[in-house]
């Protein structure tokens, strides 16, 4: 196997108590999900990942804490996402609209508007997401 050092980072949220939320829930098993809007891959100029890509997940203090693979990718509307999606990403919800909720508070706090360079940003149904699933296939360190 390809060491971590070799692995592109997988960053969740911002550094800091969100994050390392999520980073536990992916080493619970609880997080086998994640969304994120389409508009921050063209911010960047980034291209999907592709199935199969493995990624190093970082915690708040940047260190690589598992291996994860990537095990779908769908882009949809943000009006589409399902109920499945939503309690898969393990934060806890229970509906779509508590995940929703959750998820337009990240995305139109500043850091994220910050990052896309919009200090206007906002979300509605037909923003386009992109839903990734994924699989650890290796703990390096406990976080």
């Amino acid at each position: 196997m390809t060491g971590p050092e070799h692995l592109k980072p997988l960053l969740f949220a911002f550094p800091g108590p969100l994050r390392d939320q999520l980073v536990g829930a992916v080493l619970r098993g609880e997080k086998v999900s994640t969304s994120g809007l389409l508009a921050e891959y063209e911010a960047e100029r980034e291209e999907l990942p592709p199935v199969g890509e493995r990624s190093a997940l970082i915690d708040s203090d940047g260190r690589e804490v598992a291996v994860v693979e990537l095990t779908g990718v769908r882009v949809l509307r943000l009006g589409d996402v399902g109920l499945q999606h939503a309690l898969d990403e393990g934060e806890g919800h229970t509906s779509v609209a508590e995940w929703r909720a959750g998820h337009e508070r990240f995305w139109h706090g500043d850091e994220m508007r910050e990052a896309l360079r919009n200090p206007e940003f906002t979300v509605d149904d037909d923003t386009m997401i992109v839903a990734e699933r994924f699989r650890v296939v290796e703990r390096l360190q406990e976080g």
